[in-house]
């Protein structure tokens, strides 16, 4: 649900107390000195929902997933993830964050066992549960055959669930991806698309595309997003025709 801009920013305190979304942006820019790569951006994302951010390279998903996991500060705006604020609250908000970018950084030289319980550390998770988290994680995406490889003699679809596994390691609210089905071949997309849909409700999805065919089969609903702008937002079950709907608005 998008909610139109004011004229004053709410302050944190109350938009922590109405907060009820699992990720709520109001009026968020993002600039690299005079680029504007991120514009007034009002989006509010459900707890439990898998939502698409939908656009062309350069419009701006990519800087949002950022925001979201920590890698660069708002330069306007409130952003919240779980009811806490990435700026005040931001060791909060990776807890509950599992993030993939779009080339997902992999220890090569690691086996896939012990990269998953290097991450497990990093991620907090105590020493004592760490054994039981991979063990559940590699089940839960199919990683047994190659929990002894190293990463670096996995195929492009083992890397993905790989990196994938590295996000969900420490159980985070919040899943997000970015384009996680690109470079995949067509039967590893639909496992993608797949799994992606059997984390939703456990976890909220927040996964970007270029490609509306993903966006359409993936998620529930979708926002399209061009120059930094954000153009609009719909559930998927009321748009028959995503590409109509897309091309209209851009």
């Amino acid at each position: 649900m998008t909610s139109s801009a004011t004229d004053a920013a709410p302050n944190d305190a109350l938009i922590r107390a109405d907060n009820a979304s699992a990720i709520s942006a109001v009026n968020v820019s993002k600039r690299y000195g005079q680029v504007t790569a991120l514009e007034e951006l009002t989006l509010d994302i459900r707890a439990g929902e898998v939502f698409g951010l939908l656009g062309p390279n350069g419009s701006g998903k990519t800087t949002f997933m950022r925001l979201l996991a920590g890698y660069h500060l708002p330069s306007a705006g409130h952003l919240m993830v779980a009811g806490y604020n990435v700026i005040s609250d931001s060791l909060a908000v990776r807890r509950r964050i599992g993030y993939v970018p779009e080339a997902a950084p992999l220890y090569r030289q690691m086996r896939v066992g012990e990269f998953l319980a290097f991450m497990a550390r990093l991620r907090g998770v105590p020493e004592r549960n760490i054994k039981g988290a991979v063990e559940r994680i590699v089940d839960r995406l199919a990683l047994s055959a190659v929990i002894g490889k190293p990463t670096r003699a996995l195929s492009r679809g083992y890397r993905q669930r790989t990196a994938l596994a590295q996000a969900l390691i420490h159980d985070p609210d919040i899943l997000v991806l970015d384009e996680p089905t690109n470079g995949l071949d067509p039967r590893q997309i639909i496992e993608m698309r797949q799994l992606i849909r059997s984390l939703a409700g456990r976890h909220t999805v927040l996964m970007s595309s270029h490609i509306l065919n993903e966006v359409e089969k993936t998620c529930d609903r979708v926002a399209v997003l061009l120059n930094g702008r954000l153009l609009g937002v719909r559930p998927m079950a009321g748009t028959p025709d995503l590409e109509a709907w897309f091309l209209s608005l851009t």
